[in-house]
C-alpha cells in the first residue's frame, strides 16, 4: 500500500522511484564486483597452486571488490526487506506501536548510515587529495578501493529516506 503523502506529492513519489532504480542498479554493480572477486580468487588459486608462482595483487583486489560489493548491494537489500530483522516484539504489538517501533529503528539506521556516509566521503577525499596508496607490494591508489564504500553508504542513507517516505517502515 502506497503512502498517501507520496501519492499526493509527485516529487516524493519521484524520489522513491528514483531510489528504487538506483538501488537496483547498484545491486547489479555489486553482483559484477562480487563475480570479479570470485574470478580473481580462482585465478589466484590457479597461479599459486597449479603453476607454483607467487601472486601480488589478487588478495587486495578481492578484498576491495567483495567489500565494495557488500556495500553497493546494501541499498537493494534494504529496499527488498532482505536484511536480518528480529520482529517478534513489533509483530506481537501490531498497529500503531509496530509502526512507531519500525519508524524509530529506521531513523536510527538513517542516522548511523548518514554518519558513515559522511565519514566515508571524507576518507575518500583525503585519500585522493593526498595520493594515498595501500602500502602493499601491489601498492595501488587507495581512493578507488574506498569509493564503493562512500557510494554504497550514501545510497543506503538515501534508500532509508525513501523507505521512511514510502511509509512501510
Amino acid at each position: 500500500m502506497a503512502n498517501p503523502l507520496a501519492q499526493r506529492f509527485s516529487a516524493i513519489g519521484g524520489f522513491i522511484r528514483l531510489m528504487d532504480v538506483l538501488s537496483r542498479a547498484s545491486a547489479y554493480l555489486a553482483a559484477a564486483m562480487f563475480i570479479a572477486g570470485v574470478l580473481v580468487i580462482c585465478q589466484m588459486v590457479f597461479i599459486r597452486y597449479v603453476l607454483g608462482m607467487s601472486t601480488s595483487w589478487q588478495t587486495e583486489f578481492t578484498v576491495f571488490s567483495v567489500t565494495g560489493a557488500m556495500l553497493m548491494g546494501s541499498p537493494y537489500v534494504l529496499m527488498t526487506g532482505g536484511h536480518v530483522a528480529i520482529t517478534i516484539l513489533p509483530d506481537a504489538l501490531g498497529g500503531v506501536a509496530r509502526k512507531a517501533m519500525r519508524l524509530v529503528a529506521s531513523l536510527i539506521g538513517l542516522a548511523f548510515c548518514g554518519a558513515l556516509a559522511f565519514a566515508s566521503w571524507v576518507y575518500v577525499v583525503e585519500a585522493y587529495a593526498f595520493n594515498w596508496r595501500t602500502g602493499t607490494v601491489w601498492n595501488p591508489l587507495l581512493w578507488p578501493g574506498l569509493l564503493p564504500m562512500a557510494v554504497g553508504t550514501t545510497l543506503l542513507t538515501l534508500q532509508y529516506v525513501a523507505e521512511i517516505l514510502r511509509g512501510e517502515t
